[in-house]
């Protein structure tokens, strides 16, 4: 199936009912995107990280320092100690503080709003400030994750080999529509359906339109 041919809108309509009844991720749970510096500081935490864990991580960090001032006055040590066991939890409290100062020192405390400022600070890059901006701001943007790489190619509505890479595609064609809700959509469809591995293809509605790209084993 070409690219051309991939019906991208009725594609979207049946992962947005499809995961109508799921549970949605932490990072675009209502609470969370509200606050730039909770959505930069959770994602920093759910990099290699099972969403559960991210949200509970978060929370314990949260009900005790909320802003870059309080949290980077934690200091690395006690920051690792509430944010275990993420992934890399010492690597990722230090990484923090250091964001904290940053945010502290070149923007007056307050998260950025815009991609340019964002990929200024320690180990932002483009996924990550693409959620600040889409979730936090509510500004256009195409977050790509693993999952929104994954899905897309497999579909073949984009053959690339990098996220970095198919943000750059779906600017080029993913209709303006989807830009901001496609990862929360295709991460949540991603985890819980279209797999990494053995995915559930005999329970997915898209799979007629679907070109199976890097499949194995479906179930």
């Amino acid at each position: 199936m070409s690219a051309q041919a991939f019906d991208i809108h009725r594609a979207m309509r049946l992962v947005r009912a499809a995961i109508a009844e799921w549970h949605v991720p932490y990072l675009s749970q209502d609470d969370v995107k509200a606050d730039p510096f909770r959505t930069l500081a959770a994602c920093v935490l759910s990099l290699r990280t099972k969403d559960a864990v991210t949200a509970a991580a978060a929370e314990r960090l949260f009900a005790v320092a909320a802003t870059p001032e309080s949290v980077h006055a934690l200091g690395a040590a006690r920051l690792a100690t509430l944010i275990f066991p993420v992934g890399f939890y010492n690597q990722k409290a230090r990484q923090i503080i250091r964001l904290c100062a940053q945010l502290m020192e070149n923007f007056g405390g307050r998260v950025p709003s815009t991609l340019e400022e964002l990929l200024t600070l320690d180990g932002v890059g483009r996924k990550t400030a693409n959620l600040v901006i889409t979730e936090a701001f509510g500004l256009p943007g195409i977050c790509v994750d693993t999952h929104v790489h994954r899905i897309t190619n497999r579909w073949g509505y984009v053959r690339t080999r990098t996220p970095e890479e198919t943000e750059m595609a779906l600017r080029k064609k993913l209709p303006a529509r989807y830009w901001r809700s496609i990862n929360r959509l295709l991460v949540t469809y991603g985890q819980r359906r279209c797999l990494p591995v053995a995915p559930k293809c005999s329970e997915c509605r898209i799979r007629g339109m679907c070109a199976q790209r890097g499949v194995v084993r479906p179930r």
